[in-house]
């Protein structure tokens, strides 16, 4: 009788600890299904954030048809450029050389070099043989009317391409430049298109122009 009792007593414990046992190997299956669920979620959103880093990464490389005539190596090329002051870096850049040049001719080279975060609008070579030549030596043998223009090409901020959509803009000149457009086509002051944008040099940006830079007065 007692043997019975104690047998059913056993199957009665059995009988209420398996389903607890069950119950907790449920809730471990579940617990580590939502770990697992969530570890990828988080790698999910780790690459997500990868791939908005590489396209603003992108975002900030210099653009523009005239782009792929710098070179690739070297001091002109865009790293190179990166390291020295604006200048110096114009000067290493075959397109600039008339810039360059001028630059020279005005004193304006320690100027230049060792301003802190500007803009500089470099016109290229073909944007000054847009200007009637008797016209042009006159201005490079006049040192002011030299000065004047050269200075009317550079902004006392650093810009991003965003600043250019709608902007205005003092220049060291003191007179200001107009900016518009948007993604990789901008032009300023209506007349001058940006044909190589958003070049890094050590203390300046870099928008490279396709027209010579007037100011009004």
């Amino acid at each position: 009788m007692n043997s019975r009792i104690r047998r059913t007593a056993v199957t009665l414990a059995a009988a209420a600890v398996l389903p607890l046992a069950l119950s907790a190997c449920s809730d471990g299956g579940s617990d580590s299904a939502k770990s697992d669920s969530a570890a990828k979620a988080s790698a999910s959103a780790g690459a997500s954030d990868d791939g908005m880093g590489g396209s603003a990464s992108a975002m900030d490389e210099p653009f523009g048809p005239a782009c792929s005539s710098v070179p690739k190596s070297g001091a002109g090329s865009f790293d190179g450029m990166a390291k020295d002051p604006v200048a110096t870096a114009a000067s290493n850049n075959p397109a600039l050389s008339t810039l360059v040049s001028a630059v020279k001719k005005a004193g304006l080279v320690d100027t230049l070099n060792n301003a802190q975060d500007i803009t500089v609008f470099a016109p290229t070579n073909d944007a000054f043989k847009k200007i009637p030549k008797a016209t042009l030596d006159k201005v490079l043998a006049d040192k002011a009317q030299l000065t004047k223009i050269l200075t009317y090409h550079v902004v006392g901020r650093k810009l991003a391409p965003k600043d250019l959509e709608n902007g205005s803009f003092p220049t060291l000149e003191k007179s200001k430049l107009a900016t518009s457009g948007s993604g990789e086509s901008y032009t300023v002051n209506d007349s001058s298109k940006v044909v190589c944008g958003n070049v890094k040099t050590a203390n300046a940006n870099v928008y490279i122009v396709d027209t010579v830079l007037m100011p009004s007065s």
